[in-house]
């Protein structure tokens, strides 16, 4: 039964509309927004409050409990301007935003899985030859980072555009720290050979920790729930005729690939970051699979 329709069997007050209830809660308010003509919407919060209620009545909460909760919300819609997103962060961090992401990047089985593009893109990056430095600062160990770009078929991508971005051996993105980085560094776009192929210098990322110091990160830290990111490299690639591919590459060594917690780890995104032989770098040769365009997708 969808939230929204009375039960059969439900008491009917004098004006004949049943009293709200603790049975009838969510159906009440449900009833209510499906008058609404306004698209999709008012059937999504419909859902949204049916458990929303079932919740509560699963949970009991006192009346000082909920009040707490709304504190709780009140703090993070505080925190939140133009800069900064503390909701996307509790979406981020309670998986509602991975799953979001898996519901609608569904791929076929051998293509390369898509992640979240995370905060830290910009739409700006310079493009680049093959072989260009991303680290404007070379502050870092030196990582020479080699890709493949095909189809399902292993057949090679031509001209796809490859866009980069990471962070910093301490685990900062440029756009944290525009006093101390220069202007576009880790960040780049690169266009496949007609193999397929693309390679640049950068240097190796370090994982980081998500922001703790506003009522999200706070609340969850008390909980010592993981707040940290293993190391890994975003890319974003598009090709005429195929889906946009935005994914992660996340390295093997990290300790902390089972605890993500932005939940974007895939055993298919993760790669070997391999020491060069005279131990001064590194380099990570990695293929990507995309699928061919949905008929009448966007």
């Amino acid at each position: 039964m969808f939230p929204g329709e009375m039960k059969p069997g439900r008491s009917m007050s004098q004006t004949g509309i049943p009293p709200f209830s603790e049975a009838n809660s969510a159906e009440m308010v449900a009833q209510r927004l499906l008058k609404a003509k306004a698209g999709p919407l008012p059937r999504f919060l419909a859902v949204v409050v049916d458990h929303l209620h079932q919740i509560v009545r699963e949970t009991r909460p006192t009346a000082a409990d909920w009040r707490q909760a709304i504190a709780f919300l009140t703090e993070i819609g505080h925190a939140c301007d133009d800069k900064r997103q503390e909701w996307v962060l509790l979406s981020d961090l309670l998986g509602v935003t991975a799953l979001v992401e898996d519901i609608n990047s569904r791929r076929p089985n051998g293509a390369t899985p898509n992640t979240g593009r995370g905060p830290f893109y910009r739409p700006d990056a310079p493009r680049l030859p093959h072989g260009a430095d991303i680290s404007l600062d070379r502050a870092g160990a030196p990582l020479i980072v080699s890709g493949r770009v095909t189809d399902l078929d292993g057949m090679p991508i031509a001209g796809a555009m490859v866009e980069t971005w990471q962070a910093n051996a301490q685990g900062f993105y440029e756009n944290q720290q525009p006093d101390l980085q220069p202007e576009y560094n880790l960040r780049g776009v690169f266009i496949t050979d007609r193999d397929g192929r693309f390679h640049y210098r950068t240097v190796k990322p370090d994982g980081y920790g998500v922001p703790d110091d506003g009522p999200v990160g706070q609340m969850l830290g008390r909980l010592n729930y993981p707040l940290s990111r293993p190391a890994h490299i975003h890319f974003l690639i598009r090709a005429d005729n195929f889906e946009t591919l935005t994914t992660q590459v996340f390295d093997r060594a990290d300790p902390r690939l089972d605890q993500d917690a932005l939940f974007g780890v895939k055993p298919e995104l993760v790669g070997d970051f391999m020491r060069s032989s005279t131990g001064d770098g590194w380099s990570l040769d990695y293929s990507f699979v995309m699928a061919m365009a949905r008929k009448g997708a966007a």
